[in-house]
């Protein structure tokens, strides 16, 4: 089976044209959650670390930082071109979370930054664990809107009803995976406070990296 039949539409065609757009406009994460996964999950120079729809890269950079083995997977042609250029000496691979081009516990610990929502959550969850060693783990992370700031209130306010059946983190429906099985323990969460400062050029890409996914 080929790894498009994986990958929801509107994101493979989004991501595909978009990669520049997201890429400017996305922002990284707070350094505190790098510093936390490190903690929690004992990252060190010998750890494995697999980064699953990696994307252009914001959340693998950031990974670097650790000092860890990092292998990239990413399904879209487009993003893994822009990727290759960013981070050169990071390997990639084309694959998704229900298809992972890698042997059966070969992993540390499996990352997945501002994706999960996109999976096939139960497909996923079976193919994250055969490829984690035993005692492995995941992190899963996302980036939310504060939309008590009324200029993003606004902006949500315009895309929330052309979102049709795009997936979203917002709804929760990506917790049902984790609800119906026993591979994991209980998720367990912890939220860091963010500040990333936009000019109006990047405000632009920010949304047009949005409006990409509603086609």
């Amino acid at each position: 089976m080929s790894t498009a039949n994986f990958v929801h539409t509107a994101a493979r065609q989004g991501f595909q044209i978009g990669a520049d757009a997201y890429e400017r406009g996305r922002p990284g994460y707070p350094a505190a959650a790098i510093e936390f996964l490190g903690q929690t999950f004992n990252i060190a120079p010998a750890t494995t670390v697999v980064d699953l729809a990696a994307g252009t890269g914001k959340f693998t950079r950031q990974l670097k930082g650790l000092g860890c083995q990092i292998i990239a997977i990413e399904p879209v042609e487009g993003m893994r071109q822009k990727f290759q250029v960013l981070l050169p000496d990071v390997p990639i691979r084309n694959g998704t979370a229900e298809s992972i081009p890698l042997d059966i516990s070969s992993a540390d610990v499996i990352t997945v930054a501002q994706a999960f929502h996109w999976f096939q959550g139960e497909a996923a969850l079976a193919e994250i664990h055969r490829v984690l060693k035993p005692g492995g783990h995941l992190g899963i992370l996302w980036n939310v809107r504060d939309e008590s700031a009324d200029w993003v209130a606004q902006i949500s306010e315009i895309i929330t009803p052309y979102e049709g059946d795009v997936p979203r983190y917002r709804t929760g429906q990506w917790r049902t995976a984790f609800e119906r099985t026993d591979l994991f323990t209980p998720l367990k969460t912890q939220t860091f406070s963010y500040v990333h400062q936009y000019d109006l050029d990047t405000a632009i890409d920010r949304v047009a990296s949005i409006r990409l996914l509603l086609h």
